[in-house]
């Protein structure tokens, strides 16, 4: 649990806002979540606090999306942050046959949507597969 006390200054870096962070095993990557819906693929990438016309990037590249945030960090003096500056990027593979004209993107209450037509989501049809007992 983090505590909400103030620790006093040292000479030695925050040890403890680092280890209270999960550092170094904390991740400061975006989350996302990827499903199909009404035969359309969807992406969605929790930004909170981003203004998506100049943090946020979204862009093609050899069949990935890629998502790119970047946070400036905003001196206050002197105190205490939690907060992740920086970039951020997540590319995830694109579906087969999607066109990158055919993308679209909004951001609203800091989440990030990305929609594509499932190409070919409709017509998946499923497979049987025999199984044998093995020799």
């Amino acid at each position: 649990m983090t505590s909400l006390v103030q620790r006093p200054a040292t000479l030695l870096p925050d040890v403890f806002g680092w280890l209270e962070a999960g550092w170094p095993f904390a991740t400061s990557s975006m989350r996302v979540e990827q499903y199909v819906d009404d035969e359309k693929y969807v992406v969605r990438a929790e930004l909170p606090g981003f203004d998506p016309d100049k943090d946020i990037q979204v862009s093609v590249d050899h069949g990935h999306l890629v998502l790119t945030a970047h946070r400036t960090q905003e001196e206050h003096g002197r105190g205490r942050s939690e907060f992740h500056y920086g970039t951020f990027t997540r590319t995830l593979p694109l579906p087969q046959g999607v066109q990158p004209d055919e993308i679209s993107a909004t951001y609203t209450d800091g989440i990030l949507t990305v929609t594509m037509p499932a190409v070919g989501a409709a017509k998946a049809e499923p497979v049987q597969v025999k199984i044998g007992k093995g020799k």
